[in-house]
């Protein structure tokens, strides 16, 4: 396929550039040129999504079999993207967020769960996830509009880890993991969880792609796939440090202040949080592998050098002072 992926140095869009080379294909990326490197190979189209020259240039260069697009964030950029390569492309999948269903975090969902609306204002008191699951809604419909539902393929990924993760959430474990001591673990050992590798997505989309797949579907490793207490073994086994895990119940936890999601990555005391089925992505041939390879990869990648910063990794972790503030007051409390 002639592939253009619009993205392609960061975490996801790397991946897939990676593996759409070894397949064969012959990739084009849209990038402008100011954060990651280019894979060798790869055939470099520099622009801004919010030029429309730019976007018109880029639509010269085609015509493309079809268009991935990792990093549209607002309705307006992924209009101006999807409209300008309409008649340059013969499918356009879009890599949204589980955001968009209207119970996210907090309700189980399928792929059939209803789906926010896109509107120029959110309601009063609006949270930040909202309006990002609001915004991503208006990036799926941009993208339908211009590609129409048989041309368009609309991913709705939740929790994406593995190398090369820009966020930080596995990595942050396994760093705290390697400092030994006694550590904060979250809720209980067998606490569900549903992260997916980002090679496993990477997979899924360009088996899409070359199928030209329509429609909408979730994805996310199987339920029952992991536990937390898994995750923290994996990260054991992978640093070689064996730690004392003191598992903290999420009443005691909320109680306490502590943040979900972020003091605590991947903690979110929701029993929809981690409750999502990936029935459409399974039928179509999505395959998850186990969650100790996504934790062993991800450190030995950690040990290859200094990472990209990014300003999300650094909301995430509890302080040291913190976490030893908050396991006193559990001992204490479970000893009385």
């Amino acid at each position: 396929m002639r592939l253009l992926i619009l993205g392609g140095t960061w975490f996801l869009g790397r991946a897939m550039v990676e593996q759409a080379l070894q397949r064969g294909h012959e990739v084009f990326t849209f990038t402008r040129g100011k954060s990651g490197q280019d894979a060798a190979g790869v055939s470099a189209i520099r622009g801004d999504r919010t030029s429309r020259h730019d976007l018109a240039d880029l639509a010269t260069r085609g015509p493309y079999d079809a268009v991935i697009d990792t990093s549209g964030m607002t309705p307006d950029m992924v209009e101006a993207s999807a409209s300008a390569l309409r008649d340059q492309a013969g499918h356009y999948m879009y890599v949204s967020t589980v955001n968009v269903y209207t119970g996210w975090p907090t309700e189980p969902l399928t792929d059939d769960s209803p789906v926010r609306r896109w509107s120029w204002s959110g309601p009063p008191g609006e949270s930040g996830a909202d309006q990002y699951g609001r915004e991503k809604a208006g990036c799926e419909e941009a993208v339908t509009r211009a590609f129409g539902a048989g041309r368009s393929l609309l991913l709705r990924p939740g929790v994406i880890i593995g190398p090369h993760e820009y966020v930080g959430r596995i990595p942050w474990w396994l760093r705290r993991v390697a400092e030994g001591g006694r550590v904060l673990a979250p809720g209980i050992p067998d606490w569900p969880i549903q992260p997916i590798d980002v090679r496993d997505v990477a997979t899924f989309a360009l088996d899409a792609a070359e199928r030209h797949l329509a429609g909408a579907c979730t994805l996310a490793a199987p339920i029952g796939h992991a536990t937390f207490g898994d995750l923290l073994e994996a990260c054991q086994k992978a640093t070689g440090i064996p730690v004392v895990l003191e598992w903290v119940p999420h009443d005691f936890l909320i109680g306490k202040g502590v943040r979900e999601w972020t003091e605590l990555p991947l903690w979110r005391p929701y029993a929809g949080t981690w409750q999502i089925d990936a029935a459409r992505a399974r039928a179509a041939g999505l395959v998850c592998r186990p969650l100790a390879e996504t934790v062993a990869d991800t450190w030995a990648w950690l040990q290859t050098g200094p990472q990209l910063d990014h300003e999300r990794a650094a909301e995430l972790g509890i302080t040291p002072e913190r976490e030893a503030a908050v396991l006193a007051a559990w001992i204490n409390q479970r000893a009385g």
